[in-house]
């Protein structure tokens, strides 16, 4: 069995849904303004990712109870977001023990308040492993899931087989992450490589929405980009 259908199967023990090699040695320079220079030195990256529970992600499009969100930030967020990194970290160990580098990347954590971005953009990794692509919510749509999906990443050195086949923007005149938008931080802008996020999405205006369901329910959650998008549905 080669190292990566040995990554597969280990994926498929732990309920993965998304495993794929992007190679990331060309996008250096995107990837950095992005997130940050944790790239650096990895020629391709393992993306990793799990699709969220429908039932709880349609709960979202009726009224934010503390019931409903509380699942939501329990079982579509945290929970999720600690089995990729478990898994990301397994994986690591299993690079290493075959000789090659590996750095697992945080998933859904900030290195930036700033930017409020990750040290890796976990959308862009899987985009360029062919998962999907970026809509106009700056999330990651792929096919199956729409933006429904938790991503993480491995970066490595390991002889793997690089994704070349990558997916067009699908979102065409579709603007209902735009119009849903409590805090408006969407412009409403089709992706294009090489463009900063600004151009497309006013992070702060998210964040400070989020602050604010705090004090209303009791928890920074939104969520409605990823419950409103067709691709999801």
């Amino acid at each position: 069995m080669d190292l990566l259908a040995k990554i597969r199967a280990l994926g498929e023990i732990h309920s993965i849904d998304f495993i794929g090699v992007a190679g990331i040695a060309r996008y250096q320079k995107e990837i950095a303004e992005i997130g940050g220079n944790a790239a650096s030195g990895y020629p391709r990256a393992l993306s990793i990712g799990i699709a969220l529970p429908n039932s709880i992600v349609d709960l979202l499009g009726g009224e934010h109870t503390y019931e409903n969100v509380l699942l939501y930030n329990t079982h579509a967020y945290t929970v999720v977001n600690d089995r990729l990194n478990a898994f990301s970290s397994t994986l690591a160990s299993l690079l290493q023990r075959e000789g090659h580098r590996a750095l697992p990347v945080p998933a859904a954590e900030r290195i930036d308040g700033g930017c409020l971005c990750a040290s890796v953009s976990q959308k862009m990794i899987a985009r360029l492993a062919g998962f999907g692509w970026i809509g106009k919510s700056c999330l990651l749509i792929t096919p199956e899931h729409g933006p429904r999906v938790r991503w993480t990443t491995v970066l490595t050195d390991a002889p793997l087989e690089e994704n070349e086949n990558f997916l067009d923007v699908r979102c065409g005149d579709c603007d209902r992450c735009v119009a849903i938008c409590p805090a408006q931080a969407f412009t409403g802008r089709n992706y294009v490589e090489g463009e900063p996020r600004e151009a497309r999405y006013d992070a702060r205006k998210c964040e400070v929405y989020l602050e604010s369901q705090k004090d209303e329910v009791g928890r920074a959650v939104c969520g409605m980009c990823l419950y409103v998008c067709p691709y999801g549905h």
